[in-house]
């Protein structure tokens, strides 16, 4: 009888879990390998009551309110957690003082105006250190269907949501579907407006901050952060190309995706993670900036506790130790040398902090 009940008391200590997400392989390679694509570390989505890593907000919402939502989180969640941040708060009063700061109202609206508005760059926009630029297009359609974007309109917020710059763009094609439902622009809007090379010269003066060109490419340096959702279309119709690693994109940012790691609407975003609604009729550039850079500087703000495993690229650990040296790690010890495969932005606050220090 005791050789009997030998094997399943055997197989179950032999299962090896996953120290970050609690994923079970009964072969310790198994886990080795998970480790590898996975990517775990402080940086990813937590859950507050079991501490369980996800990969995005979307799952960790899953996790706390979905129909497969583990009970006991979800019953702490429910009582104790903010439907926005998805952190969690020791007493009602602490919850409730937190929503009114995280729960957001929607910025007034910029409107049309038939004549173009410019705002100048002021001295402190050139002098300062190097901070965050969010930025919003307006694109109308050109081609035989309308279907080729066209830049017709910029808006440039800081992080104080205040307007840098904002002016109606000539295109460089004919405009043959103003989409005037989305932009509100018509023909009279651009009849003065500026030229497309006065536009794409003054945003990267915006950008560059005083940097040369040739030192953009290096970590150092005052150019400036700049924000935004599905950056590339915007900037492909302004022809501007700005280097990868100053880039902070809300439609490309890990933990802001779907899990089927597709990006999630702008709009969506805004509902989900500030609380109030966009584009429910045309779509303001002024909104959808402060919206997005409200997006990045919540991301921005979290605080995880660690430096300098947030950034991607960097030298595994795994990839350092032999296959025999990983299986007989501990699941602790195989989380202690993962990488994350994304740079999270929470690393951008100690970068700004020592610029503006």
């Amino acid at each position: 009888m005791d050789a009997e009940a030998d094997p399943p008391t055997r197989s179950r200590t032999e299962r090896h879990k996953c120290f970050a997400c609690y994923k079970q392989f009964k072969k310790k390679e198994h886990l080795v390998e998970h480790m590898k694509i996975s990517y775990h570390t402080p940086h990813q989505p937590k859950c507050g009551v079991c501490q369980k890593h996800c990969k995005s907000f979307e799952s960790l919402r899953n996790h706390l309110t979905g129909p497969l939502s583990r009970a006991s989180c979800s019953r702490t969640f429910s009582a104790q957690g903010c439907d926005l941040c998805l952190k969690l708060y020791d007493s009602p009063s602490s919850l409730g003082k937190h929503r009114e700061i995280c729960h957001l109202s929607a910025p007034a609206s910029l409107g049309t105006k038939i004549l173009p508005f410019a705002g100048s760059v002021d001295e402190k926009y050139t002098t300062k250190g190097a901070k965050a630029i969010a930025i919003n297009c307006g694109l109308v359609g050109g081609g035989t269907d309308g279907s080729l974007d066209l830049c017709a309109r910029v808006c440039l917020v800081d992080e104080d949501e205040n307007i840098i710059f904002h002016t109606y763009v000539q295109p460089q094609s004919a405009v043959t579907d103003y989409r005037y439902e989305i932009t509100g622009l018509t023909e009279e809007h651009l009849r003065n407006s500026k030229s497309h090379k006065e536009v794409q010269d003054r945003i990267l003066e915006i950008l560059y901050n005083g940097e040369s060109a040739w030192r953009l490419m290096s970590d150092s340096g005052k150019a400036r952060l700049l924000v935004g959702h599905d950056l590339k279309r915007g900037l492909d119709c302004l022809r501007i190309n700005y280097p990868g690693r100053l880039l902070r994109d809300t439609a490309k940012y890990r933990p802001l995706l779907k899990t089927n790691l597709v990006s999630h609407s702008l709009k969506y975003l805004t509902k989900t993670y500030l609380g109030y609604d966009i584009q429910t009729g045309e779509h303001d550039p002024y909104v959808d900036c402060v919206s997005v850079m409200r997006l990045y500087k919540r991301m921005r703000a979290q605080d995880h506790q660690v430096k300098g495993i947030g950034t991607p690229n960097s030298d595994s650990g795994f990839e350092s130790q032999k296959a025999e040296e990983l299986e007989n790690m501990t699941p602790d010890e195989l989380y202690q040398i993962s990488k994350s495969d994304y740079k999270c932005w929470c690393l951008d606050s100690s970068i700004a902090a020592g610029l503006n220090s």
